[in-house]
């Protein structure tokens, strides 16, 4: 069966010394963004990471610095179809060595916690870093389907945060 939909969706990254950043965080990604575009793919999905509201010494280590590069690369490669998700923590069920860790035991509850527009922590959210605890966490089926969102929808390109990424995953499951 052929389906009219094509993307590239990239997971690349690692947390390593300098070298193993700035190979794979780097130069790997920005290779599969330029492959993908000689070879005529239309849309590029990088699956990023969201800010934290880290203080700006810590966005420029190796991890953010080679992993911006990239985003900025989607974007000028891909203008109007390039797509960068910044989910928080993803939770969902793991597999380690055939013994499943329910992940979203803890992730579901923290998720609702957090999302809850009152939640009482809402005003340290302006804190340096405090998106490392506040931020709220997503599942691994919103990551899903906002992915399949963005495959199928030719107006969906661009940044998406943590609450965009649930807004496109919620179109998909209508």
């Amino acid at each position: 069966m052929f389906l009219p939909y094509f993307a590239v969706v990239s997971t690349l990254g690692e947390f390593g010394n300098e070298e193993q950043m700035k190979k794979i965080n780097g130069e790997a990604n920005i290779l599969t963004v330029n492959a993908a575009k000689d070879y005529g793919v239309p849309k590029f999905i990088l699956i990023f990471v969201h800010d934290y509201n880290l203080p700006s010494f810590l966005v420029s280590s190796g991890y953010f610095t080679r992993k911006h590069k990239v985003e900025l690369e989607v974007l000028a490669k891909y203008p109007s179809s390039g797509i960068v998700l910044r989910p928080g923590f993803i939770y969902g069920k793991r597999k380690i060595d055939g013994f499943e860790i329910p992940l979203n035991l803890i992730g579901e509850p923290l998720e609702r916690l957090l999302s809850t527009k009152n939640f009482a922590a809402s005003p340290l959210r302006s804190l340096p870093a405090s998106d490392l605890l506040l931020a709220p966490l997503v599942s691994v089926d919103d990551v899903a389907f906002a992915v399949l969102n963005a495959v199928i929808d030719d107006d969906f390109f661009g940044v998406y945060t943590i609450e965009q990424i649930k807004e496109a995953a919620a179109k998909q499951r209508t």
